[in-house]
């Protein structure tokens, strides 16, 4: 019989020494993590956006698995997303792996330019009230930041006491250096952010081709316990509709693109039926300002703000 689990907050033990850490909504900054222990062994998968978020669900994985933060052997962030690894530091002991490619954007993008955005938040107008919006709940005075210890490109096999372990590289997509987690006689895996359940994906590098194959090589795995990057729990049929948004937004996008249609035109013309009860459909900004640049092959990336502006110009759009 297949078992669900309900999108709560907290931890969330899946079976055989594996759990999965919730934080709904799934939202901005509202992300998943993962254990996997095994004897005296553990690995824990991706920490969260700040140091108290990060403290609690320590706190909580002592309480229910027995293992003390300074017990933790291993971390592995899937990706260089601040809400992934900010509360590495609190794991005093462990080694830090990550793909190559996500320890370079972690070493670009730091928690103080975070914070600066922040503290800059006033000064930039509708922008800026967004940012206060989805990034208000976080501390971003309180990080315990620590970088990879551990890089690898391609996968990588790890033992966790007796477990089997496999770190999958499957960006660039999501983020440059997306990095599944799969343990194969438990049939789980942890996916980062290639998957977002009941909340838009959200492309910062692209290209979406990686993205979509990324989601068959997960359906591939028939495992019985997906634990995405936001949202609930899910099943091959979650990956499918994380798919299919992917599909049905470039092929929009290609046809306004073709059509002479700027990014900001496009983002507001793109229909969102089907996909209409996700959170955070504002995105179609990011990711039609990413396959744009797909489709012309142009280089490096739009100013961050400009594009945190047109998200929130589409959020208050969508309101009305």
């Amino acid at each position: 019989m297949k078992r669900t689990w309900r999108f709560e907050q907290g931890l969330h033990e899946t079976g055989n020494g594996l759990y999965a850490w919730l934080q709904p909504d799934g939202g901005w900054g509202w992300s998943n993590a993962g254990l996997i222990v095994d004897g005296d062994q553990s690995l824990l998968v991706d920490t969260l956006f700040d140091a108290d978020l990060t403290k609690v669900m320590l706190d909580a994985m002592s309480d229910v698995a027995g293992i003390a933060a300074d017990d933790i052997n291993t971390v592995v962030n899937t990706h260089a997303n601040g809400d992934h690894t900010h509360g590495n530091g609190l794991c005093t002991s462990a080694e830090v792996i990550a793909s190559a490619a996500s320890a370079r954007e972690m070493e670009s993008f730091t928690p103080q330019m975070m914070q600066g955005f922040m503290d800059s938040a006033d000064q930039l107008g509708d922008a800026g009230l967004y940012l206060k919006e989805i990034f208000g709940p976080f501390n971003f005075h309180r990080i315990a930041e620590k970088l990879p210890t551990r890089t690898f490109s391609g996968d990588l096999e790890l033992q966790v006491g007796s477990k089997h372990v496999e770190l999958i590289e499957v960006g660039p997509a999501h983020t440059r250096g997306d990095v599944l987690v799969y343990v194969p006689a438990d049939k789980t895996v942890f996916t980062g952010d290639i998957l977002f359940i009941e909340g838009t994906p959200l492309m910062w590098a692209g290209p979406v081709a990686n993205w979509i194959a990324a989601c068959d090589r997960i359906i591939a795995m028939q495992a019985d316990v997906i634990v995405p990057g936001h949202g609930p729990i899910t099943d091959a049929a979650g990956v499918r509709r994380v798919q299919e948004y992917l599909l049905y937004v470039e092929a929009e996008a290609r046809l306004r693109f073709d059509a002479g249609l700027s990014v900001r035109e496009a983002a507001l013309d793109i229909s969102l039926s089907g996909f209409e009860t996700w959170g955070d459909a504002e995105r179609i900004a990011i990711n039609v300002d990413t396959l744009y640049r797909e489709f012309s092959g142009a280089r490096g990336s739009t100013d961050t703000v400009a594009l945190f502006e047109m998200m929130a110009d589409i959020r208050k759009d969508q309101r009305g």
